[in-house]
């Protein structure tokens, strides 16, 4: 009887004898290894920053459009007609379940000019709440107050994109700007949130939501906005906000029971839910095609191992001889595949590793590397090596002792 010790010993010796074979046999698995965890790597990496970018504009957040205009039949986009104003934000925020804080927007872009500068960026007309709803931060100076809304000051907040286009170097804090020839003070600088695909979201001015009214866009009825921005105390809240928000839009807006909303409600949950799914499901993709690399690497361990029964035969006879049974053979043979296998698997992990790294690096792509994937792939490859030896070493269990011997 061969105890598991001396099998194991058997195993890395037969390796160790032919090691450019066990090399080249368990490159297969080396590169279906690192393949799943550069794929995972890089899908966990896009799924945490599709998550960051949702969070950095506003966490369980409803967005209330205007309605679609038309001109001859042809949809001019949402927004284009001027359905909501400061008054049903107003509503939303005394009436609506579940609301943490209400903010209203007007917006638009505009030129903007400081001394011979100039830079096109977009104007937000905002409503003093704004800021907390989109999880915007003040970096210096201070945000627009209630009664600077209330008497339509020209003020002033400015992202980091507009502070280094007008700016450069300057302190930004005191110094007057113009929107449209109308002059502002700047009051603040907004802590920079990045790019989000297309939109840098940095790229933008904030206004009283009054001034951009009377002063800056000039507005068909007194107090239109484009958007109503709703937080929610929490994600379970919004679907009942969300719904008490209708029933007050359209009672405001004496719409019938027949009539269509002449608004759109948009849940930022929804959309973060299909990002991610999204995101998941590519990732989920790449690591199942990466993953043929592993099933074909375990056809070449089964090729090779059948090889070294061939091989092996007479040395199989001798061990049946002196009282190896067809178990401890098969054991023998199927520890091999094993061994080689974990081998590639731990070679592929540490390959994959070091792959992401360097493409995070590179490519400015982000990476995310977790314990349950490596394990996953280790794991994998182990059951690979076992799977696919098994053939090998039930053939080899079943020689004959006496045919072995003879075998030249």
């Amino acid at each position: 009887m061969i105890d598991f010790k001396s099998t194991l010993k058997i195993a890395l010796n037969s390796l160790k004898v032919n090691k450019m074979r066990s090399i080249l046999t368990s490159l297969g698995i080396i590169i279906g290894v690192s393949a799943v965890i550069i794929m995972l790597a890089i899908g966990s990496g896009a799924n945490k920053q599709v998550q960051a970018n949702m969070e950095s504009m506003g966490s369980n957040l409803l967005t209330v459009r205007s309605a679609t205009a038309k001109t001859g039949g042809v949809s001019m986009g949402t927004g284009t007609k001027p359905t909501l104003n400061i008054k049903d934000a107003q509503a939303i925020k005394k009436q609506a379940r579940g609301v943490d804080s209400v903010a209203a927007v007007l917006n638009s872009s505009k030129q903007v000019m400081y001394g011979n500068q100039n830079w096109q960026t977009s104007i937000y007309g905002i409503t003093s709440s704004y800021l907390y709803v989109k999880n915007y931060e003040i970096e210096l100076g201070r945000t627009i107050n209630e009664e600077e809304n209330n008497s339509a000051s020209k003020v002033a907040i400015i992202g980091s994109t507009v502070e280094s286009e007008l700016f450069g170097d300057i302190n930004p804090i005191g110094k007057t700007i113009r929107i449209t020839n109308v002059p502002f003070k700047v009051i603040g600088t907004l802590k920079s949130k990045g790019q989000m695909g297309p939109m840098d979201q940095d790229d933008l001015i904030f206004i009283p939501i009054t001034t951009a009214q009377r002063k800056v866009f000039g507005v068909d009825f007194p107090g239109s906005v484009n958007q109503i921005l709703i937080k929610a105390q929490s994600l379970e809240d919004t679907q009942i906000a969300q719904s008490d928000i209708e029933e007050i839009l359209r009672r405001r807006h004496n719409l019938g029971k027949t009539q269509v909303n002449d608004f759109e409600i948009r849940n930022s949950a929804e959309f973060q839910e299909k990002m991610k799914s999204t995101v998941q499901t590519f990732a989920i993709l790449l690591a199942s095609i990466a993953s043929v690399s592993l099933i074909v690497g375990g056809i070449g361990i089964m090729n090779i191992m059948l090889v070294s029964v061939t091989e092996r035969t007479k040395e199989i006879g001798i061990r049946m001889a002196i009282g190896a049974r067809r178990k401890d053979i098969r054991s023998q043979f199927l520890i091999e595949a094993l061994v080689l296998s974990l081998i590639g698997g731990l070679i592929g992990v540490l390959a994959g590793i070091v792959i992401s790294l360097l493409i995070g690096t590179l490519f400015s792509t982000p990476i995310l590397i977790t314990l349950g994937p490596i394990l996953l792939s280790f794991g994998f490859s182990g059951f690979v090596g076992i799977v696919f030896g098994y053939y090998p070493a039930y053939k080899a269990s079943l020689l004959n002792p006496i045919d072995a011997l003879r075998y030249e």
